[in-house]
């Protein structure tokens, strides 16, 4: 038998340097009037997206009418999103979530996450915010920002939304190494995620963060579409020394377009061979309620401690990664 390795992943260093990460994180919402809530783990329902995995648990203990699978959530956002119908005002979280999801340097299945609303705010308005955080956390210089559009058009040469699209970045992909990895019986989405993450990510954000804004529509199930072009949509992401370290909305408050995207996800689930969701009716509803026009963001703890430590893998920040729990 082996003998197990039963000692932490992490440095006392590291440990001590989470600590104070999360302490100047706490302070830097106070000092801003944002509420620090708490909200579950477990719901009824998990995600709709076809490129996020829940994991999954069976509860049938006493009291439960019947045994009943509860998903653990990816994100807090439904959750904080009942709060915010609710009449919470600003609010932030931080907590565990969990994804089935590739374990590597940069990934690991349960990880911490910061989440935070603000109504009133949109998309440039919190990028803004994060931007400050960063700044007080790492100290970064101010981030820059480019489109999801002009970073194809600038780095591969291609334009995301033309008709063509598809067809030359295959090309593109060929030629560069990555033959057969996604096909034309791939979709858009799923060539463009891996032109995103093996070619444009390493290329952007090395100096300073950089923003990506104006994603496809078809990537943002939960984010308004810009009125200028609705083929974008109004989210971004957050990259710095080849992390993406956050991603974030101007929310959608319609209870019926939301609706109306969640079965669609569902029906593209379908037709790729992946199980169909529970829809997160108790979302629905707050949104019906009347959520107030708002942005929110996500961002990766574990990387920004990354980053503080100079670490090349997500596990010197853990004290117990997925091999040692």
């Amino acid at each position: 038998m082996t003998e197990l390795d039963w000692r932490p992943a992490a440095t006392l260093q590291a440990i001590k340097e989470r600590a104070d990460l999360q302490a100047s994180i706490r302070a830097f919402f106070r000092r801003r009037g944002v509420l620090e809530v708490e909200t579950p783990i477990l719901a009824r329902a998990g995600v709709t997206d076809l490129h996020v995995h829940n994991l999954s648990t069976r509860l049938s203990g006493p009291g439960m009418p019947e045994p009943t699978t509860l998903f653990l959530q990816t994100s807090p956002e439904y959750a904080m999103k009942r709060l915010l119908a609710a009449g919470s005002g600003p609010i932030f979280q931080l907590c565990k979530v969990f994804r089935d999801d590739e374990i590597s340097r940069r990934h690991n299945p349960e990880f911490t996450m910061l989440e935070w609303y603000r109504p009133g705010y949109d998309d440039y308005q919190l990028m803004q915010e994060l931007d400050e955080l960063m700044q007080e956390l790492l100290s970064t210089e101010p981030a820059e920002q480019i489109t999801y559009q002009h970073a194809f058009l600038d780095i591969v040469g291609i334009d995301p939304f033309a008709s063509n699209a598809q067809g030359k970045l295959l090309d593109y992909l060929s030629a560069n190494g990555y033959d057969g990895v996604v096909t034309a019986a791939d979709s858009l989405d799923t060539v463009l995620q891996l032109v995103m993450s093996v070619i444009i990510e390493p290329r952007i954000g090395q100096e300073r963060p950089c923003y990506v804004t104006h994603f496809p529509a078809s990537q943002a199930a939960l984010a308004k579409l810009d009125p200028a072009d609705t083929r974008m949509s109004r989210r971004f992401e957050l990259f710095f020394r080849g992390l993406e370290l956050a991603n974030g909305f101007w929310e959608l408050t319609d209870a019926a377009l939301q609706a109306e995207r969640f079965h669609a996800d569902n029906q593209q689930r379908l037709a790729n061979g992946l199980q169909p969701q529970p829809i997160d009716e108790q979302l629905l509803a707050a949104l019906a309620a009347g959520m107030p026009e708002c942005a929110g963001v996500a961002v990766g703890v574990d990387r920004l401690l990354m980053l503080k430590l100079g670490a090349a893998s997500i596990a010197e920040t853990l004290c117990f990664p997925i091999d040692r729990c």
